[in-house]
């Protein structure tokens, strides 16, 4: 496993390690629950482990020419490494509902699909070609995939971590208040 592979689900397991069922599924009205967070994830990773495979399977690098817009959500994201909130999450990765514990077996599995897919294409590829496009960030390599995931990862850890927070934060008044 990757070290950045490792990381991401190590954050993922720390965060969501000892939480019930029922503390994945509670969320504010409009916001998506922890166990929707780690599917969400969950299918990012799988998005990314098709577009790779599709790389492989055509023995090719499958990039665009990357935009000026495109080049400068790239250093925004992968250099300066900040993902900026308040962004609508394209439809094919938004959570469909599953449970909390289905979901991080789902996350464990595709983040290690799409750990071995990386690998391969870095021996294929190399490290600095660019290998597929993001939807957003354009054409980027496959350390550029791993630093946008572990970062994207860190961004929703830390909703995960607000949402359990608050848990812990209610179930201390409510046992304060018997």
């Amino acid at each position: 496993m990757h070290p950045t592979t490792k990381q991401i689900r190590d954050a993922i397991a720390n965060s969501t390690d000892g939480l019930t069922e029922s503390q994945m599924r509670q969320h504010p009205e409009g916001k998506w629950d922890i166990a929707g967070i780690v599917e969400h994830l969950a299918l990012t990773f799988s998005g990314t482990t098709r577009a790779l495979q599709k790389c492989l399977k055509e023995e090719r690098p499958l990039t665009t020419s990357r935009t000026l817009k495109q080049r400068l959500f790239q250093f925004v994201v992968l250099t300066c490494r900040f993902i900026p909130g308040g962004r609508k999450s394209p439809k094919r990765v938004e959570p469909t509902g599953i449970g909390g514990r289905e979901a991080r077996e789902l996350l464990f599995s595709n983040l290690a699909q799409m750990d071995q897919v990386l690998a391969e294409c870095e021996r294929r590829f190399g490290s600095k070609t660019s290998i597929c496009d993001h939807p957003v960030l354009g054409a980027i390599p496959v350390g550029g995939w791993r630093k946008f995931h572990l970062l994207h990862t860190r961004h929703h850890v830390k909703q995960m971590d607000a949402l359990a927070h608050g848990f812990s934060a209610v179930n201390r008044d409510v046992a304060t208040a018997s």
